[in-house]
């Protein structure tokens, strides 16, 4: 994924439909010139933002083909368009964050849900300012990173907006135990961290489980993933993985499936949405 928003993404899925059993060749050939091969690839890839009159052109190029393309629908494709290069808030962190990192900012800005797995750390939206501070230097493997962890931290809280805006995304987070018995230099830090576990908890659009370290051998110990859905539009859902110095995002359909079925494994052999609570009460009882 080269940097598309989700709005891009869903226009190249629309276009892939309305082109059909063609080709990029082919239609690139009915547009008499119009248009060359690999122009349409970027834009059904969203590697490339598309021009409002690029799109009206293609659709009416479609609509001559015989695809069923309606005043509403070309209205729509053409306001996605347009949205499609609205800068997000983050931009005015271009200097800190990566690409990669843009895209999940940007991408859960726009999903329905998220279904996170967490092996060895609190999920990023449910962390507190102190927590993220600590992890983002544990795990800070360039001095590039460690130059800029109050502007991460920044980042980070913000993307938790998220969750408590009007329409709020849905979180559901399995978290492995082992996660919420870290130490930490700072005194109270995994206090707070899991008393904001147990807020977050009762919002009525979260949900966590803890998978506990008792647990039998399971899929989850591969590593730790993120589903980002997108409701009605799940030909745009992805996963994200993270590994120490680089992430990736999965979109192939199949594997996404895959993830899916890894994730629904760990959420049966997880304690309740209640239990958890419990055993997260216990543990910050003793930390």
């Amino acid at each position: 994924m080269s940097a598309p928003t989700v709005r891009r993404r869903r226009l190249g899925a629309k276009l892939r439909a309305l082109r059909g059993g063609r080709t990029l060749d082919e239609v690139a050939e009915k547009s008499g010139g119009r248009f060359v091969s690999s122009k349409l690839s970027r834009i059904e890839t969203a590697k490339s933002a598309a021009k409002a009159k690029d799109i009206e052109d293609l659709l009416d190029l479609y609509a001559k083909l015989g695809e069923d393309v309606s005043d509403e629908l070309s209205a729509a494709l053409v306001t996605l368009t347009k949205e499609g290069g609205q800068r997000g808030w983050w931009h005015s962190y271009r200097g800190v964050l990566t690409p990669v990192y843009e895209d999940l900012i940007s991408l859960e800005a726009e999903a329905e849900s998220v279904s996170s797995w967490q092996l060895g750390v609190i999920p990023g939206l449910l962390q507190t300012a102190d927590y993220a501070r600590e992890i983002i230097r544990a795990t800070a493997m360039s001095e590039a990173v460690e130059a800029r962890v109050d502007a991460l931290v920044e980042v980070r809280l913000a993307r938790q907006s998220v969750l408590t805006r009007d329409d709020p995304l849905t979180l559901w987070a399995i978290i492995a135990e082992q996660s919420l018995r870290s130490t930490a230099k700072v005194d109270g830090l995994m206090n707070e961290q899991l008393g904001r576990l147990l807020a977050m908890g009762k919002r009525p659009n979260v949900n966590i489980q803890v998978l506990p370290v008792d647990a039998p051998l399971h899929v989850g110990q591969l590593g730790s993933f993120t589903i980002l859905g997108f409701g009605s539009h799940a030909d745009l859902d992805v996963v994200h993985t993270e590994g120490l110095t680089s992430a990736l995002y999965v979109e192939d359909r199949d594997k996404v499936a895959a993830h899916r079925d890894a994730w629904q494994r760990l959420s049966a052999a997880a304690l309740s949405v209640d239990g958890s609570a419990e055993l997260i009460t216990e543990i910050r009882k003793s930390s």
